[in-house]
C-alpha cells in the first residue's frame, strides 16, 4: 500500500508501555486483526509464508504522518530488518536508521516486479548496497555512510560515540577547553 502512516503501523493505543519490546503485537493492528482480536486471513503478514520474514515490502511514502518512533520499534520487534519500498517519509527514514531498521528505496519498475511475485525471496545486501530479486533483477540503493557503518556494526549513535572514548580523551588532552580553563 502507498501512504501508510505511522498511526496505521502502530495505533496510538499500543503506545502505553515504556519499553520497545512487545510492540510487534500492535503492528498494523487495525488492518491485521478483526474487532474480536482474531487474525484476518487476507492481511499479508498473517499468511504462513510471511511468518519470520526479515524484509517488509511496502508502497510509496511509507511511514508518513506523525514522527512516531514506535512505528520503527514495532517493525523491529516483529523481526523486520529491512523495509523495501519506492519512498519513505523523511522522519521515518531517520528513525529507522537510528534504530537498526534499513529503509531501502528501489525504482518503481523493480518495486513492481517485487510486488508481482508476492512471497518471492528478496535479498537485501547492505554491504553491497544492493537488492536482488528471485528472478535475477538487481537494484542498487544508497545509505548514509555513517548510518551504514552503524547498521553493519550493529551499533547505534551512542554506542559509536562511547567506542571513541580514547580518541576523544586524546583530543581533549591536546586542546584548550572553551573559556580557557580546564
Amino acid at each position: 500500500m502507498d501512504d501508510v502512516d505511522t498511526d496505521q503501523i502502530i495505533p496510538a493505543r499500543f503506545l502505553k508501555g515504556t519499553t520497545r519490546t512487545g510492540l510487534g503485537k500492535g503492528l498494523f493492528a487495525d488492518r491485521r486483526y478483526a474487532a474480536d482480536g482474531s487474525a484476518r486471513a487476507d492481511f499479508p503478514l498473517n499468511r504462513k509464508e510471511a511468518q519470520g520474514a526479515p524484509v517488509l515490502v511496502t508502497g510509496r511514502n511509507f511511514g508518513c504522518g506523525s514522527s512516531r518512533e514506535h512505528a520503527v520499534w514495532a517493525l523491529a520487534d516483529q523481526g523486520f530488518r529491512a523495509v523495501v519500498g519506492t519512498s519513505f517519509a523523511d522522519i521515518f527514514r531517520g528513525n529507522a536508521l537510528k534504530n537498526g531498521l534499513l529503509p531501502v528505496a528501489v525504482p518503481a519498475d523493480v518495486h513492481a516486479r517485487l510486488v508481482a511475485t508476492e512471497g518471492a525471496a528478496v535479498t537485501v545486501d547492505l554491504e553491497k548496497q544492493e537488492v536482488a530479486l528471485a528472478d535475477g533483477t538487481r537494484a542498487s540503493f544508497t545509505v548514509d555512510p555513517f548510518a551504514r557503518h552503524c547498521l553493519l556494526e550493529g551499533i547505534d549513535e551512542m554506542e559509536f560515540l562511547l567506542s571513541q572514548d580514547q580518541a576523544i580523551a586524546a583530543y581533549e588532552s591536546t586542546h584548550e577547553p572553551m573559556g580557557g580553563r580546564r
